[in-house]
């Protein structure tokens, strides 16, 4: 282990030759694992945020291990079926978050670079250490999906799959009038 910053300022755990691995498989599928929840007096609606052609809503999230994650929502303001749901790790002292998955929209072919092969589909980003090793974004692999269509049904797998605990109440009330 180690305290210095590596590739894009992720923290570096461990080296392999000259690339630096922010986390490993391992380390990404704990992270998934830990259940995360919005802070206990979270209740209002998210506050939106336009920016360039896209609107974004961002929920602050806290693991069990104190760890900060964030849940971020982009919508395309001309596509509906362009949007992304991310759940990301705040990366400690840099400002940056590290991204462990992102469920995507169809608005757009996505390319897996070490495979080559190309996904024009809704599709799931996943973080992976073999991409990190090569240089390319964390999240760099995806694969075409059907558990959802629609930017809400993507939070709600996200919500499922990230092991996000949001009361369904809450859930209403935070994404209410979503984009």
């Amino acid at each position: 282990m180690t305290d210095t910053f590596g590739w894009r300022g992720h923290p570096t755990t461990r080296r392999r030759g000259e690339v630096s691995i922010a986390y490993t498989d391992q380390q990404i599928t704990e992270m998934l694992a830990e259940r995360k929840q919005p802070p206990a007096d979270t209740r209002r609606p998210l506050s939106l945020t336009r920016k360039r052609i896209h609107d974004e809503r961002n929920l602050d999230l806290q693991g069990d291990s104190g760890a900060k994650y964030r849940l971020i929502l982009r919508q395309n303001t001309r596509n509906v079926l362009d949007f992304s749901v991310i759940l990301a790790r705040e990366l400690p002292g840099s400002g940056g978050v590290f991204r462990l998955r992102r469920h995507n929209g169809k608005g757009h072919e996505h390319n897996n670079k070490i495979e080559g092969d190309v996904v024009y589909d809704h599709h799931i980003h996943y973080a992976t250490e073999r991409y990190q090793e090569c240089g390319f974004d964390e999240d760099g692999y995806a694969e075409a999906t059907d558990r959802y269509s629609t930017i809400g049904e993507a939070v709600d797998y996200m919500i499922d799959s990230g092991n996000i605990t949001i009361l369904p109440a809450v859930q209403r009330e935070l994404f209410a009038g979503a984009p």
